[in-house]
C-alpha cells in the first residue's frame, strides 16, 4: 500500500491516456447533408458559438480604438491591417503587453475573448463586451488585482486549457505537461459541435453511406434515448464537478463515471438548494420533482438549438394545465396560467411562471440563470435559512414576512408550508453536531431527492461521531451513486478498522466516483494484508485516483490534496514539494505556507523557516493566520495592525 501512495504523491506526468480519439471524429459538417434541420438549428446556437475563430463575423465587440479601464488598468482595443483584432493591455504594475485575439467565447448576452499568453496556453480575458449595452466591461470590477494575483486573468485560476476549454470543445485533450508546466492542447472541433454529444461519427457515417442493418446507437457512443441517458450527457458540462479525465469524457459515459457531483455546500447554494454560486443546472434540476417524475432537458429545450420549445409559460402548460399530460398522471390538471394561479396582472413579470418558480441569479456580470429546481417559494423560511425568496427579489420595498401572508392568504389550504430539508441544513451548516438526529432522518428519507440526502450524509460525516455515521452505514448500498459516494467519504470519520470493514467492499462498486471514495478512505487505513482479490480491486480504485489527480495538476487546489495525503502518511519532504507547488501557483495559499513553515519547524531547518515566513509575508501581508503562526514560533507578539493601505485607483 505505501508503495501505491507514494506513487500518488510523485505524480510528474498525466496517467492517463487522452481522451479524445481524434480520427474517430468526423466533424458537424459532416452531418448537414443528411440533417439539415437539425444542423440549421444548431448553426444559430449558442453550443456552436460556444467557442469560435477570431474572425470579423464572429466578434461583436467594438475593436475600432476603444478603450476601457479600470483603475490603474488599461485595455485598448484595435483591428489591424490584416484584419486581425488585438488587446493592448497596460497592467498595474505599469508594464505594457499587445495580444492577438485568439478567439471567441459566446455569443450574448455577453462575448469573452481569449489570449495566448504563452504558446499555447490560453487565457479569458476579463473585460468582456456586454451585446446588449453595446460596451465594454469587466467580470470582476471589484477584484482589479495584479498579474502577480492567482486571480488576475493570467493566472492558473483563469486558465482556458484547464478550466473551460472541455466544455466549449469537442474533442478535446487538455494536454498539460507538468514536468514544463505547458500545454499542447487538441481538439476534433471548437464549439460543442454534434459529436459532443452524440459521439464521434466515424462508424455512423460509415454505416449511412453503406448498407445492412444500423448498428448499436446508429454507430454513436451515447444513447440519447433514455432520459437518463439525455440527462446524463447534457449535465457532463451543465454542473457543478470535479472531473475524473484532463478532456472530453466519450459521450456516453456515465455520469459517474466520468465527474464527482458538488453537494448541496455553503457557497455553493443556500441552505434550501437554491443556486448561489454558478453551479450551471444539474444540481438544481435534481432536486426538483420533474426529474423525479421523468422529465429531461428536451421536454423544455430544443436538443439542437437549445432554445426553449415554446414562448413564456407555454413550455409550463404543455403539462400543467386543465387537461394535464398523460406521460405525467400524477400531475393535477388545473389551470395554472391565469391571475386565479399567479396573482399577478396578465402578461406581467408576476405572471411568468419562472418569476415564482425559477428565481434567477446573475453570474459573470449580466448574464441571468434560471434556477432549475422549480420550487414554490417559501418566504418563511427566508429568516431560518438566510435564502432569498421569489416574492421579495421582485417586490424589494417588501419583506418576507409580508410575502409570506400573501401567500396564505392566497393559497389557505396549501399543503406546501410544512417542514422542510432547508431548515435542517442551515441548523446543520451552523453546527451539525447539534443537527445530527434530524440529519440521520434527512438521510434515511426515501421520498427526498438522491442530491438532498447525500448533502444530508456529508454533513453526519462532518460530525465525525461514529454512533451518527454508523446510523446511516447501510447507505453505501443505496441505489443513486451520489448517495453511494457521499456514505463512503462519510465513513472516512470511522475508526480505523471500523472504516475498512465498511469501506472495502466499495473498492468493486459499478461507478468511479464511489472507488476513488473508497480509495481515499483507505489510503491511511491500518492495513497489514490485503487477499488477491481485494488487493487488487484496491490497486485499480487506487489508479483511478491516480488518474484523477493527474488530469488535474494545472490546478493549485490538486497540490493541496496532495500534500494533504503526504502528511497524513508522515511523508513530510512529498508534503512540502505539494505544497511548494501549491505556492508557486498561487501564493496566497496561506494554508499551503503554514504547512510548510510547520513541516520546516518539525524538521529543525530553522533557516529554512525564516526564509518561508519572510516569502509567505511578502505574498500575504498581516494575514492573521500566517501573523498568529510566526507569532507562536518566534515568541514575539503579533501584528495586529491592518497592512498599509494601497494607493487609490
Amino acid at each position: 500500500m505505501r508503495l501505491l501512495i507514494s506513487a500518488l504523491l510523485t505524480l510528474t506526468g498525466p496517467a492517463v491516456p487522452a481522451i479524445a480519439q481524434s480520427a474517430d471524429y468526423v466533424g458537424s459538417d459532416a452531418c448537414t447533408e443528411c440533417h439539415r434541420a437539425e444542423a440549421a438549428a444548431w448553426k444559430g446556437s449558442h453550443h456552436a458559438g460556444a467557442w469560435t475563430e477570431a474572425v470579423h463575423d464572429n466578434i461583436r465587440a467594438d475593436f475600432n480604438g476603444t478603450t476601457f479601464t479600470l483603475g490603474d488598468m488599461t485595455a485598448r482595443f484595435r483591428i489591424e491591417a490584416d484584419g486581425t483584432h488585438h488587446v493592448t493591455v497596460t497592467e498595474r504594475d505599469g508594464v505594457t503587453t499587445d495580444y492577438p485575439v485568439h478567439s471567441v467565447v459566446g455569443v450574448e448576452p455577453l462575448q469573452q475573448y481569449l489570449l495566448e499568453t504563452e504558446p499555447g496556453r490560453l487565457q479569458s480575458f476579463d473585460v468582456v463586451w456586454d451585446t446588449e449595452k453595446s460596451e465594454w466591461f469587466h467580470l470582476y470590477p471589484d477584484q482589479n488585482v495584479p498579474p502577480s494575483d492567482a486571480l488576475h486573468w493570467t493566472g492558473p485560476y483563469k486558465s482556458w486549457n484547464a478550466r473551460c476549454g472541455v466544455c466549449h470543445a469537442t474533442g478535446y485533450d487538455t494536454g498539460y505537461d507538468p514536468a514544463s508546466d505547458t500545454y499542447q492542447t487538441t481538439q476534433a472541433e471548437i464549439g460543442v459541435g454534434c459529436e459532443a454529444c452524440h459521439g464521434p461519427g466515424r462508424d455512423h457515417v460509415g454505416w449511412a453511406q453503406g448498407a445492412g442493418e444500423p448498428p448499436l446507437n446508429f454507430g454513436f457512443s451515447a444513447d440519447l434515448s433514455t432520459p437518463q441517458g439525455l440527462i446524463q450527457q447534457c449535465a457532463g458540462c451543465h454542473s457543478r464537478r470535479e472531473a475524473f479525465f484532463d478532456g472530453n469524457p466519450e459521450p456516453g459515459t456515465a455520469y459517474h463515471d466520468a465527474y464527482n457531483l458538488s453537494l448541496l455546500r455553503p457557497g455553493l447554494y443556500y441552505p434550501d438548494g437554491q443556486i448561489r454560486d454558478e453551479v450551471y443546472v444539474y444540481g438544481s434540476f435534481l432536486q426538483s420533482k420533474m426529474h423525479g417524475k421523468g422529465v429531461t432537458c428536451s421536454d423544455c429545450h430544443d436538443a439542437h438549438s437549445a432554445e426553449v420549445i415554446a414562448d413564456g409559460n407555454a413550455v409550463c402548460a404543455q403539462c400543467h394545465n386543465p387537461d394535464g399530460n398523460p406521460r405525467f398522471p400524477s400531475l393535477p390538471p388545473a389551470e395554472f396560467d391565469s391571475p386565479a394561479h399567479h396573482h399577478h396582472p396578465e402578461d406581467s413579470a408576476g405572471a411568468q411562471c419562472r418569476s415564482c418558480h425559477m428565481t434567477e441569479q446573475v453570474y459573470m456580470g449580466n448574464d441571468w440563470r434560471a434556477d432549475h429546481s422549480f420550487r414554490i417559494p417559501r418566504p418563511d423560511l427566508s429568516a431560518e435559512t438566510g435564502a432569498p425568496d421569489a416574492c421579495t427579489s421582485c417586490h424589494t420595498d417588501q419583506t418576507p414576512d409580508w410575502a409570506a401572508a400573501r401567500l396564505r392568504d392566497w393559497f389557505p389550504d396549501s399543503s406546501n408550508r410544512g417542514p422542510h430539508f432547508g431548515q435542517v441544513l442551515a441548523r446543520a451548516q451552523i453546527n451539525p453536531t447539534l443537527a445530527s438526529d434530524d440529519l440521520v432522518d434527512l438521510a434515511l428519507s426515501a421520498s427526498s431527492p438522491a442530491l438532498i440526502r447525500a448533502t444530508a450524509i456529508w454533513l453526519i460525516g462532518q460530525t465525525g461521531d461514529p454512533k451518527q455515521i454508523g446510523r446511516i452505514s447501510d447507505m453505501v448500498n443505496a441505489a443513486d451513486p451520489v448517495i453511494r459516494s457521499a456514505a463512503v467519504e462519510a465513513m472516512h470519520s470511522l475508526p480505523g478498522h471500523e472504516r475498512v470493514q465498511r469501506v472495502l467492499p466499495m473498492l468493486d462498486d459499478p461507478s468511479r466516483n464511489v472507488r476513488t471514495a473508497a480509495a481515499r478512505g483507505l489510503y491511511n487505513a491500518p492495513i497489514a494484508h490485503l487477499p488477491d482479490k481485494i488487493a487488487a480491486a484496491f490497486r485499480s480504485a487506487i489508479g483511478e485516483w491516480q488518474n484523477a489527480m493527474a488530469a488535474r495538476l494545472d490546478f493549485p487546489e490538486t497540490h493541496l490534496q496532495l500534500g494533504g495525503f503526504a502528511l497524513t502518511t508522515r511523508n513530510l519532504p512529498a508534503a512540502d514539494q505539494a505544497f511548494a507547488r501549491a505556492v508557486e501557483m498561487d501564493p496566497m495559499l496561506v494554508d499551503a505556507w503554514i504547512m510548510r513553515i510547520r513541516i520546516a519547524a518539525v524538521s529543525g531547518q530553522q533557516e529554512k523557516v525564516e526564509e518561508l515566513i519572510a516569502a509567505a509575508s511578502r505574498a500575504n501581508p498581516g494575514d492573521f493566520a500566517l501573523e498568529s503562526l510566526i507569532a507562536q514560533l518566534t515568541g514575539t507578539e503579533m501584528n495586529l495592525l491592518p497592512p498599509p493601505a494601497e494607493p487609490d485607483e
